[in-house]
C-alpha cells in the first residue's frame, strides 16, 4: 500500500523531493529549449532520483551520465520509456563499458585522443551494423574557467579532464584522420555560475576551437553543466540569444547539461534533534550528518540553508548543529533561532535535492534517509526506505 503522510509527519531522517519546485525548474528549462533550440539534459551526477523522471521527461531532452551505471539508469527510466536522449562521458571507458554503452547511448564523449583510439574500431564496427548507433564526441579543455575552488575546476593546471588544443594539433600533425568519426565537441568549465562566465568562456572556445566548429562533420556543441539557468537572477534571455547565435554561425545543435538547475531549491533533508550538549557553545546532535547525508557541506565547504533559522548570534538561541558520527568534524554549521531547540525538534535543511542522495554513505553504520516526494497538495509519498540490509549489502 502506498504510504502518504503530511510533510510534518514524515519520519526522520528523510529526503523530501519537492515536485512542484521541480516542475517550476522544468518549465524554465523547457522555455529556454523551445526558444533557443538547445537540447537540455539532466546531469545525473547531481540528481538521479528516478522516481520523478516521468515528470522531468515533460520538460527536458534526456539525461547525461558519468559512466555505465548512470547511463543505464537514464536509458531505462527516461530514454527508453519516454523516447529521450541518453548521453555519457567519463575520463576513461573499459572495453566492457563500451560494449554495454553502444546499444543504449545517443552520444558517447571521450576524454582523450588515446581513449578515442582505443575504442574507435569498436565504435565504427557497431555503427556499420546498427542504424541507431551513437554519435561520438571529444571533450576539450579550453584552459579557461572562472571557478574559484580548484577541486571543482576542470581547467586547473594539471587537470586530467579534456584535450588541450596544442595536444590536438600535435596529434593531427601525425595522423590527419584522428578526428574521423567525431561529430561533436564537449566543454565543461562551470560550477554554480550565471550567464556571464559562460559568455566569456564561449569567446575563448571560439578563439581556440572555432576552426573545428566550422568543419562540416561537427554537428553538435555541448557546453556541459554548472549553469544556474533556473535561478531567478540568471540571464536566460542572454543564454537564448547566445545559443541561437552559435547554432546559426556553426550549423550545430547546442547541448546544455545542468544538474543543479534541474533540482535547485527542490528538496529538503529533514532531521531531528537527538541530544543537546555544551562545550563553550550549545551543540545539537542530529540524526542527519554532514559527512553521511550531505557531504558537500564538508567538501566545498558550505553552510546549508535551514528553514526558520538565522546567522549565529543573530537571534537569542545559537546552536552548533552536528551529526551523530564519531567524526569530530561532522559539523553542519552554527545557527540561531528565535526559540530554544529541544530533543525531538524537527529541522528542515533546504536545497537538498542535489548532490545529496547521489553522494550519501553509511559511514559508522549511519542509516540512509528515506526518500519521499512532496506533491502539490502538501502530502508526501514514500518512494524508498532503507534499513540494516542496505548497510550490510554495500559491504
Amino acid at each position: 500500500m502506498e504510504k502518504r503522510l503530511p510533510l510534518d509527519q514524515v519520519p526522520t531522517p528523510a529526503y523530501v523531493i519537492d515536485l512542484p519546485a521541480l516542475r517550476r525548474n522544468g518549465e524554465r528549462l523547457r522555455d529556454v529549449a523551445e526558444r533557443s533550440g538547445a537540447h537540455i539534459l539532466l546531469a545525473q551526477k547531481a540528481f538521479s532520483s528516478y522516481s520523478v523522471y516521468p515528470e522531468l521527461a515533460k520538460y527536458i531532452s534526456g539525461t547525461t551520465a558519468s559512466g555505465y551505471f548512470e547511463a543505464r539508469l537514464g536509458y531505462e527510466e527516461m530514454g527508453r520509456p519516454f523516447g529521450k536522449e541518453t548521453h555519457v562521458y567519463a575520463p576513461a571507458f573499459t572495453t566492457e563499458d563500451m560494449d554495454k554503452l553502444l546499444p543504449i547511448c545517443d552520444h558517447i564523449i571521450f576524454n582523450s585522443l588515446a581513449q578515442w583510439k582505443v575504442h574507435r574500431d569498436r565504435a565504427f564496427s557497431y555503427a556499420e551494423t546498427n542504424a541507431q548507433a551513437p554519435s561520438f564526441g571529444l571533450r576539450f579543455n579550453p584552459e579557461y574557467s572562472e571557478i574559484e575552488t580548484d577541486i571543482y575546476n576542470p581547467c586547473v593546471k594539471g587537470s586530467r579532464l579534456g584535450i588541450l588544443r596544442e595536444d590536438l594539433d600535435q596529434a593531427l600533425a601525425l595522423d590527419k584522420s584522428i578526428l574521423d568519426g567525431i561529430s561533436g565537441l564537449h566543454f565543461h568549465t562551470h560550477c554554480e555560475q550565471g550567464f556571464g562566465p559562460l559568455s566569456r568562456t564561449i569567446k575563448v572556445i571560439e578563439e581556440k576551437f572555432g576552426d573545428l566548429l566550422m568543419q562540416p562533420q561537427i554537428k553538435w556543441l555541448n557546453l556541459g553543466g554548472g549553469h544556474h539557468i533556473t535561478k531567478d537572477d540568471y540571464d536566460r534571455e542572454g543564454l537564448i540569444s547566445e545559443v541561437n547565435r552559435l547554432s546559426e554561425k556553426y550549423n550545430v545543435t547546442v547541448y546544455l547539461e545542468p544538474g543543479e538547475a534541474v533540482a535547485i531549491d527542490a528538496g529538503y533533508l529533514i532531521g531531528s534533534v537527538l541530544d543537546i550538549v555544551e562545550n563553550g557553545i550549545k551543540i545539537a546532535i542530529l540524526d542527519v550528518s554532514a559527512a553521511c547525508h550531505m557531504p558537500d557541506v564538508l567538501e566545498m565547504p558550505y553552510r546549508p540553508p535551514l528553514k526558520d533559522s538565522f546567522e549565529a548570534e543573530e537571534k537569542p538561541y545559537t546552536y552548533r548543529l552536528a551529526g551523530n558520527t564519531c567524526l569530530a568534524g561532522d559539523v553542519i554549521g552554527d545557527y540561531s533561532f528565535e526559540a530554544p531547540l529541544q530533543v525531538g525538534s524537527r529541522l528542515y535543511f533546504t536545497d537538498m535535492a542535489m548532490y545529496t542522495m547521489v553522494k550519501n554513505n553509511t559511514f559508522n553504520g549511519m542509516p540512509l534517509p528515506s526518500i519521499w516526494v512532496l506533491d502539490d497538495d502538501g502530502s508526501c509519498t514514500l518512494f524508498k526506505d532503507f534499513g540494516y540490509e542496505d548497510f550490510k549489502e554495500r559491504l
